[in-house]
């Protein structure tokens, strides 16, 4: 529970910051197809990067000071954002946040795992995505009335100063009680004499090449927020009230296909190019309330991303094997999203139909990479 509440507040500052960078980028004069960059180039980072931080997580099998390390750069990059005068130092921030993601989620996921044993880990996956939403719904809040009291988008960044101060409090003390997660898995967690150097299983290559296919076509938030900003499909505030329904929406996603994921296996993620493909047609329009279901649609779909997806891959690679796995499977998932969300940002730019058509391609051809992954997995 308190590295849950680590993370909500953590979620606080960077989901805060997230809500506003596609309106905050378009403020210095950037094109959609820069502001798909940008974020994508950001996710990528934080996805790309994970692979180098969990191959030292593997081999030093200490996972605390990377994670210090990484939770320290984003609490303090995110506030940063107040005080750009720029295009570039802005999108520079924007990006060092995702860095610091990058440098701590192998190692945070792994002690993760390791914790989830008896509770399992589609439930205990699910949980920790649930408590983050929950930071993530507040963050996005706070901004939009720091934005609305203040007049300021500056102002919106600036207020995440307490909740990250806060946040490395808690890491502090979370650091002194449980100095060896590795205890709570003493039956996987010591030191395979197996190479760590060994390839990773047929089944998780054929995963993780499903789940790019798919990214292809999941558009950042901060294409969507472009979209609302230039439109003037909402006020500013609004957009970041939007994205706080879309966190809202992606813990009650992690629940549920968390759930799913401990009685029927791989088998729930057939969902997730479905939604995918459903969310543009109503992100991207211009009427308010229909837009208000691309954010939730939107939301659920990431939630799914971030637990259940992840959950999958300490299934699928050994144990000793974890952090890399979890890096390798973010490097090509990071790839992938920068690709997608580059493209889904040009597409925008030509017209909303091309971009429609994009994601929606990409989503078929997801649900047919999934076919030989099923084939692959028996699970009951």
């Amino acid at each position: 529970m308190v590295f849950g509440l680590l993370s909500g507040l953590g979620d606080i500052v960077y989901e805060g910051a997230r809500s506003m960078t596609g309106p905050f980028l378009a403020s210095f004069g950037a094109s959609a197809a820069l502001v798909g960059f940008i974020s994508g180039a950001g996710e990528a980072v934080a996805l790309v990067l994970r692979l180098p931080f969990g191959l030292l997580s593997d081999r030093t099998g200490r996972p605390w000071p990377i994670t210090i390390v990484g939770y320290t750069i984003t609490m303090v990059a995110a506030p940063l954002l107040a005080v750009a005068w720029a295009i570039w130092p802005a999108a520079a921030l924007a990006v060092l946040e995702r860095f610091g993601k990058a440098v701590r989620t192998p190692a945070r996921d792994t002690m993760l795992a390791q914790a989830s044993v008896d509770l399992g880990r589609g439930r205990a996956f699910a949980i920790h995505e649930a408590l983050d939403q929950t930071g993530a719904l507040v963050g996005p809040l706070l901004v939009a009335a720091a934005i609305a009291t203040l007049g300021s988008m500056r102002w919106g960044f600036a207020v995440l100063a307490a909740p990250a101060v806060a946040a490395l409090a808690v890491l502090a003390y979370l650091r002194r009680a449980v100095p060896v997660p590795a205890a709570y898995e003493p039956h996987e967690s010591h030191r395979s004499r197996q190479p760590l150097t060994a390839p990773l299983p047929r089944t998780f290559w054929l995963y993780a090449g499903y789940t790019a296919i798919n990214m292809l076509g999941f558009a950042t938030w901060a294409v969507f927020a472009y979209h609302l900003a230039t439109r003037d499909v909402v006020a500013t505030p609004t957009i970041a009230v939007m994205y706080a329904l879309a966190m809202g929406c992606a813990a009650v996603g992690a629940l549920a296909s968390g759930w799913a994921y401990d009685r029927i296996g791989l088998r729930g993620l057939v969902v997730v190019p479905a939604l995918t493909a459903i969310v543009p047609f109503l992100a991207f329009s211009t009427t308010p309330a229909v837009v208000w279901g691309g954010a939730a649609l939107w939301g659920i779909s990431l939630g799914i991303h971030e637990s259940t997806m992840r959950a999958a891959v300490a299934d699928l690679v050994p144990a000793h094997r974890r952090g890399a796995g979890y890096g390798t499977f973010t490097a090509v998932y990071g790839l992938a999203w920068l690709a997608g969300s580059t493209i889904v940002g040009a597409s925008y730019a030509r017209s909303v139909g091309t971009a429609e058509a994009f994601i929606t391609a990409t989503q078929v051809a997801a649900l047919i990479a999934f076919v030989p992954v099923l084939r692959a997995v028996r699970r009951p």
